[in-house]
């Protein structure tokens, strides 16, 4: 059965500061390890280590070396001081564009470890056990705090990109064309300079700590990933045409290390034929974010969990990404992988902040989502299978 009172008890346990690579994240996966070990479940441990570079230092590097570029540009500086600084810049962030493109693979500044943890469990039927079709349940194990807040942070990158281009065309209209009138250019640019230059230094003192308790991020997602588990691993309520996977991965706060680790090493997964749902940051209201172009299978279990018979508002389908948001969903999504992410919208006032607190989270908003989850699974299981 699906149990409010577990769910809250989950919710208190893995509600405490965890950054990734840190002890504190490696005491939640033990915490997690333990339950699945007294559920007698089968489960891989999947250990690897990761850097820092691309979450922590990448974006600080890209925002202040393209600031200070346009700066150069902006004076319009002939000496050959200034062309060689901004060949330096460039250099620097072509390079790091070029290591950045696969982040998993990085050695150097700081370096940690972390883990995965996957259960699998068999459908239940016994022609199915080696089946292909799989519905996948994620959830990320680890938290942090920093400075400023998710939509301040949202707020930061508009107005750097914004800014970005206004001062691009000002210093071609500057330098190409009207070229007699110049002081008038740099006068209109120096307001979007300003601009440009602030949201740099505030990515530069953006800390990331482990100050948050994570509880909306994203211990609500453990602990809906772990009443599943619990709710499966009763033969009774297994699925007939599905493998069950549930996947706790770590340190997807910095750069969705865990999730890059497991695509790397994955095997056995028809994408086409499977459904994913990454538990990412509920509190009291539902949303579903589309991973992309999804196939009949999750086009059938979607239209269930919208009209589901447990009262539940599942809210207004977000379809596009928030620029500079990483999430394990989006990652998968982002190859191919279709299914859908579990989260809210209203919880970008606390995520990463020392207020990310359980009194922010709704629990039988939870139970019912389970709930509605495991209906939906049942009813496509029956039908969508029918012969």
């Amino acid at each position: 059965m699906i149990e409010e009172a577990r769910i809250k008890k989950n919710l208190k346990d893995f509600a405490f500061p965890r950054l990734s690579g840190t002890k504190f994240e490696f005491e939640a996966f033990s915490k997690l390890k333990q339950q699945i070990e007294n559920l007698n479940l089968n489960f891989e441990v999947q250990n690897f280590t990761f850097s820092s570079f691309y979450s922590r230092w990448y974006p600080k590097i890209a925002f202040l070396s393209i600031s200070f570029i346009l700066l150069l540009l902006y004076l319009n500086m002939t000496m050959m001081f200034s062309m060689i600084i901004t060949l330096i810049l460039l250099g620097i962030l072509i390079i790091s564009i070029i290591i950045t493109r696969k982040p998993e693979k990085i050695h150097f500044i700081s370096k940690f470890n972390s883990q995965n943890l996957l259960v699998k469990i068999d459908p239940e039927s016994s022609q199915m056990k080696h089946n292909d079709r799989i519905v996948m349940f994620m959830s990320h194990l680890d938290s942090k705090g920093q400075r400023f807040k998710v939509e301040i942070r949202i707020k930061i990158i508009k107005l750097w990109i914004n800014t970005s281009i206004i001062l691009l065309v000002i210093i071609g209209l500057k330098n190409l064309i009207f070229i007699g009138f110049q002081m008038i250019f740099y006068i209109i640019g120096l307001f979007p300079l300003i601009l440009n230059i602030i949201p740099s230094i505030m990515m530069l003192l953006n800390n990331t700590d482990n100050s948050s308790d994570g509880a909306i991020d994203n211990a609500s997602g453990i602990a809906c990933n772990l009443e599943l588990v619990n709710y499966y691993s009763s033969h009774e309520n297994r699925l007939r045409n599905y493998s069950m996977w549930f996947l706790f991965t770590g340190a997807e706060e910095c750069g969705t290390m865990g999730i890059r680790h497991f695509y790397n090493n994955l095997e056995n997964f028809d994408a086409s034929k499977s459904i994913i749902f990454n538990f990412e940051s509920i509190a009291k209201h539902i949303f579903l974010f589309p991973g992309g172009s999804e196939g009949d299978h999750a086009v059938d279990v979607n239209r269930l969990l919208l009209n589901n018979n447990r009262n539940l508002t599942i809210k207004t389908h977000i379809t596009k990404r928030i620029f500079g948001t990483h999430s394990d969903g989006g990652f998968l999504g982002d190859r191919g992988f279709q299914g859908y992410g579990i989260g809210g919208v209203e919880t970008h006032a606390y995520m990463h902040t020392v207020n990310d607190r359980i009194d922010k989270i709704d629990t039988n908003v939870l139970e019912k989502l389970c709930l509605v989850l495991t209906d939906s699974l049942k009813e496509h299981d029956s039908k969508f299978f029918k012969i």
